[in-house]
């Protein structure tokens, strides 16, 4: 069920793009309640839902190639290759020309998947919201693994029975070659009902996932991958206010949306950094 404000929603959805009302139908008729404080705040997170799944996609057809931290590479006139496998702006390019190159450029670009669906995730927003409050916001942007800037203010939800299109979902190999750690799970974008992308696995089911993570156990293991039961989506309502026409939510109504739902693991600076078996490693 959707409500907006205290009501349940009675938004007519027919001129709205195909994208936008197969996600309007699947959540208005589930028995989970879902929020909004207003029409613009629930269009807004369907158009950021939608500019995630075509991020992904996008970066999937770019061409960038998933490796380890340690053979990591970037397009060197945007971005400063670190001693991690980091990738950090160079002086006088903006955030929004870094994360454009990615997907203009990808055959310069190796990363793994971690980093590949924070570059998703980035590109959504940039495709959502103001170019120059994108700048603004994420100045000091900095990619590497699940290191994300603050304002992104991604929520994790567990134990969760369902998910949408845009949402980030984890699987995990619990038995793990040793020696091909790399293999440890899958960070996804889901892209529909039975298709995720995977940075260096591509759109693909989620049995297809499982069967690439099996093939990497240890020998004899019978302990199976699996998808946990846990997405992760940005605060929707926060971002709203950054997009054409979005109107500035007040604090207190911004951190009683948030902690009804996010957990957060901990923080860096003024970036949030998500880290251990639950995410990724």
């Amino acid at each position: 069920m959707i409500y907006i404000g205290e009501q349940q929603s009675t938004l007519d959805p027919s001129p709205w793009p195909n994208f936008w009302k197969k996600l309007y139908s699947d959540k208005s008729n589930s028995t989970v309640a879902y929020h909004y404080e207003s029409p613009e705040h629930l269009k807004f997170e369907l158009r950021l839902r939608s500019a995630i799944v075509e991020a992904a996609k996008a970066l999937n057809a770019s061409g960038a190639e998933f490796t380890t931290f340690v053979n990591a590479r970037c397009n060197q006139r945007l971005w400063i290759l670190n001693q991690r496998g980091g990738f950090e702006l160079r002086r006088g390019v903006t955030p929004a020309q870094g994360i454009r190159d990615i997907f203009m450029n990808g055959r310069l670009y190796g990363f793994e998947c971690a980093t590949g669906v924070v570059i998703v995730l980035y590109k959504g927003v940039l495709d959502s919201i103001k170019e120059n409050e994108f700048n603004r916001l994420f100045a000091d942007l900095l990619l590497y693994d699940w290191h994300y800037d603050s304002d992104l203010r991604l929520i994790d939800k567990t134990g969760v029975t369902e998910s949408f299109p845009g949402d980030v979902m984890y699987f995990k190999n619990p038995d793990v070659r040793p020696s091909q750690i790399e293999w440890q799970g899958e960070n996804t974008v889901k892209i529909n009902n039975d298709l995720y992308f995977g940075h260096g696995i591509g759109i693909v089911s989620a049995e297809k996932i499982i069967y690439e993570l099996n093939r990497h156990r240890i020998p004899g293991s019978t302990t199976s991958a699996y998808q946990m039961d846990q997405v992760i989506y940005p605060d929707f309502l926060y971002l709203s206010q950054f997009a054409s026409g979005g109107d500035i939510v007040s604090r207190e109504l911004l951190e009683n949306n948030y902690h009804r739902d996010a957990s957060i693991y901990g923080q860096i600076g003024a970036r949030r950094y998500l880290h251990g078996e639950t995410i990724q490693i």
